[in-house]
């Protein structure tokens, strides 16, 4: 799909041409209203400095007093998309770009977002790995996500990276039980997303190669499988 007027954003900066290209793969799974909307939260993600929120997008590219600024937050709350799809989408380009011939190796961290509010119903309480030692225990109160990163090396940089293509919030234990639902443990989360990203790799790189790496991979989803999981003490 191509967009015949690429000032329908409304007023402020013009999105660059280059980004619409770089973003092009995307574009199918969006309407065009949340296309044009998504294009300018990218770009001010991208010259933000410090935190990457909406407000912060829409100031820094001169959208701060547009009238229409309720659309741009609606676009994560309210528009219909599916992330699953766009990060199969993301993980194909990432791996089709800089590891074609494999092997492919997935990296996970898991993070704190420090948030508060009666609507940030999914936060719990955690440890954090920042200003915690072995000696002296401190409390995190926000939401835990598990990240699933691509480690490639990157030839420009002549380093390897850790590209991030997939993102799962891990909600706390309190939520799911008032949910009535049982409550996934972040080994849980891993399994998921690790098959997940299986699947989307056999769906687009059929004839890749198995390596040792796909072995270290086969072996992490047998460990994070229920039944090892029972039958190992931690």
């Amino acid at each position: 799909m191509t967009d015949h007027n690429d000032n329908r954003v409304g007023p402020g900066d013009a999105v660059p041409h280059i980004l619409r290209q770089w973003l092009s793969p995307f574009r199918f799974w969006f309407t065009a209203p949340s296309w044009d909307h998504l294009l300018v939260l990218v770009m001010g993600a991208i010259l933000s400095p410090g935190k990457r929120t909406v407000t912060a997008c829409l100031r820094i590219t001169g959208r701060a007093e547009a009238s229409n600024f309720a659309v741009y937050h609606q676009l994560l709350n309210r528009a219909r998309w599916n992330p699953r799809t766009l990060a199969s989408r993301l993980l194909s380009i990432v791996v089709a770009s800089l590891v074609p011939d494999g092997p492919i190796v997935i990296g996970m961290d898991d993070t704190i977002e420090r948030r508060w509010g009666p609507r940030i119903a999914a936060r719990g309480i955690y440890r954090d790995p920042v200003r915690s030692s072995h000696g002296h225990f401190v409390k995190a109160s926000g939401l835990r996500w598990l990240s699933f990163m691509i480690l490639a090396p990157v030839p420009w940089a002549k380093c390897i990276k850790a590209l991030p293509v997939l993102t799962l919030l891990c909600p706390s234990e309190r939520y799911d039980q008032k949910k009535g639902q049982k409550h996934k443990l972040l080994t849980d989360w891993a399994r998921q997303g690790l098959l997940q990203l299986c699947r989307a790799c056999r769906k687009h790189f059929r004839s890749a190669r198995l390596s040792l790496e796909h072995l270290q991979f086969h072996a992490l989803l047998t460990f994070c499988s229920p039944k090892r999981r029972a039958s190992r003490s931690f």
